[in-house]
């Protein structure tokens, strides 16, 4: 036995020596169809992935047409990239295999992406690749034949090129200087504004500035994808975060010389609950008169109103990026002020940090954070856990017993968990929560294609179980203030989706940046000063601290303040209002900076976390 096997091991190598021999005469033998091969791969592999992506020969083509110079920018980038790879390995097999897996797989994400919420892949996606698990939970992921066609035909020329096995005939040094050729623009195409502006003008791309997510999907019409990955990675990295130039301990200090309203004493002592309820994807659809929606759907939320008081706040985003809505709730600061980064989280200093749970300690709170799902999607209990949170909440530490709606824990499950947390604390508690019942997919309801239907069809679970929760606050003895409100409208599919069928674009969407918010308490709350304006979501903690009558620092005043001169500071709804240079400084010295403003965080902790 062990024979055979010695001699079956020495006929597979012997056979893959044979094979490779071979391999290395086709080297030679087929010389001028391996320079072809070579020659011809970039324009191969970007029509193979623009083609996958796009779902349709024929578009392609049509795209080609009528936009030949982005196509040839297309093209040029693809042959730069070949040829870095082919310096680095000489190995035509290995660079192929390389550049095309990549550009076949952005290609098949950008394709998934699109399918699922209306919009488009964007380099700085790829930051939530680690967390693929939690992304798939959330796709319509379907198996295609064009797409496994599109695979097959990528594959079939990695064979062809790994068989006739073309190589990079050139010593080292011209291989370092190529390769090193070929960069610098690839580089300086993305961090160089003074030599990007010429190329994508030369090669026609549209550069437009994309203050909203409809915009930019616009953008990608003009582009299509390979164009549109590289632009936009170009003004995401013209539009990082950099330390205001007027940023100093002086100018902090001039921008908080505000009267202080020194009276604030939680109404005479009594310190209410509050709570914070961000509704994941929790939209009111009835602002389109087009829509017939069930008038059930909204009833209980509109009763919930009439017992407290609702108004209208903007949300810093649109169909995703929930962690947007929840950084300006957690730290009332608005994410334009840090240049509307898709993950803010990701931009914060590695300290502990002055979110508005620090203040609630400091005030006597017991405080809590809430979230249904993975607790290191967007490395919450990592990142949150520097936010004041005494307790943390995620999908494996419920201590209800946890039921789901659709896909995800479902928001009875969550309401009963912050009425155990209310119950069970001998402290006023101050919680916040995002939900996750009504995130995407919304195909488990009575039909699965009718996505819409579906999604009213959690909404209205959700206003149910909202007015179930605060029927049962309203038999308790604590007094207990409620905030509930939606991140964003929801991820629907692109295409042919319900926004589609809205003709909603870049100019008419801000309508879908306006949420509706409900205030309410089961004691006698004071809701005489809460706006009647629409405010940016990040101001709404604020009113809350009105609402309870709490202490207020320098930094909270001058808030207050912003709030009555500058009610909306947002991108995505408004980009024609300036930048506020005061704002984002008292916003980078908060998260980013070296916290010069007043801070609830003891002066020690603070001091050794800066360090």
């Amino acid at each position: 036995m062990k024979e055979k096997l010695k001699l079956g091991k020495e006929k597979l190598f012997s056979n893959i020596k044979s094979f490779n021999a071979k391999r290395n005469e086709n080297t030679e033998k087929y010389s001028k169809l391996n320079f072809w091969l070579i020659a011809l791969f970039p324009i191969f592999i970007c029509s193979m992935a623009e083609i996958n992506q796009g779902k349709s020969i024929a578009s392609f083509l049509k795209f080609v047409v009528e936009r030949p110079s982005v196509m040839l920018f297309n093209f040029v980038i693809a042959y730069l990239l070949n040829f870095i790879l082919l310096s680095i390995f000489k190995k035509a097999w290995i660079s192929t295999a390389i550049h095309g897996f990549a550009y076949m797989m952005l290609s098949t994400v950008e394709l998934f992406k699109f399918g699922t919420n209306g919009n488009h892949l964007i380099l700085s996606d790829m930051k939530l690749f680690k967390s693929v698990k939690s992304l798939t939970s959330f796709a319509y992921i379907k198996i295609t034949f064009p797409l496994v066609l599109a695979w097959l035909i990528a594959i079939a020329a990695f064979v062809v090129i790994f068989w006739f096995n073309p190589k990079l005939k050139m010593k080292p040094f011209k291989r370092i200087l190529t390769m090193s050729a070929c960069c610098m623009p690839c580089v300086s195409l993305i961090t160089m504004p003074s030599f990007s502006t010429p190329v994508y003008s030369l090669f026609n791309v549209d550069t437009t500035k994309a203050s909203n997510t409809f915009i930019l999907n616009e953008k990608f019409e003009s582009n299509s994808f390979l164009a549109f990955i590289v632009e936009t990675a170009t003004e995401s990295f013209s539009n990082r975060l950099t330390e205001p130039e007027d940023y100093s301990e002086e100018k902090v200090e001039e921008i908080l010389s505000v009267d202080l309203n020194e009276n604030e004493n939680f109404n005479g002592g009594v310190k209410p609950n509050v709570v914070v309820i961000m509704s994941e994807a929790y939209a009111d659809f009835r602002v389109f008169d087009e829509l017939d929606i069930d008038e059930n759907c909204y009833a209980e939320f509109d009763k919930a109103v009439s017992e407290g008081i609702g108004g209208i706040a903007i949300s810093p985003t649109y169909a995703s990026f929930t962690v947007r809505s929840e950084f300006e709730l957690l730290f009332g600061l608005p994410v334009r002020s840090l240049n509307d980064p898709n993950m803010p989280q990701r931009d914060l200093a590695e300290r502990e940090q002055p979110a508005l749970a620090q203040y609630y300690k400091n005030w006597g709170y017991n405080t809590a954070y809430v979230h249904p799902f993975y607790e290191n999607f967007y490395s919450r209990r990592k990142v949150y856990s520097r936010f004041g949170f005494d307790t943390m909440i995620f999908e494996n530490d419920f201590t209800v017993p946890v039921e789901n709606f659709g896909t995800y824990i479902s928001d009875t499950t969550v309401f009963n968990q912050l009425e155990s947390l209310i119950n069970e604390s001998d402290e006023p508690m101050y919680i916040h929560t995002t939900t996750m019942q009504n995130h995407q997919p919304y195909d488990q309801g009575e039909n699965p294609d009718a996505e819409f239907e579906n999604y009213c069809q959690w909404i209205q679970h959700t206003n149910e179980e909202l007015a179930k929760f605060l029927d049962r606050l309203e038999q308790s003895d604590e007094p207990t203030l409620v905030l509930f409100v939606g991140d964003h409208f929801p991820s629907l599919k692109g295409g042919s989706g319900i926004y589609d069928q809205l003709g909603i674009n870049g100019e008419n969407c801000s309508v879908l940046y306006e949420q509706k918010y409900l205030l309410w308490s089961n004691y006698d709350a004071d809701f005489a000063e809460v706006p009647q304006n629409n405010v940016s979501l990040y101001y709404m903690p604020y009113v809350l601290m009105n609402v309870i009558d709490a202490p207020r620092d320098s930094f909270i005043q001058k808030m207050f303040d912003y709030m009555e001169t500058l009610p909306v500071y947002s991108t995505n709804y408004n980009d024609s209002i300036p930048r506020n240079e005061e704002l984002d400084i008292l916003t980078y010295d908060r998260v980013i900076g070296e916290v010069m403003s007043p801070c609830p965080i003891p002066e020690d902790v603070l001091a050794e976390e800066v360090k």
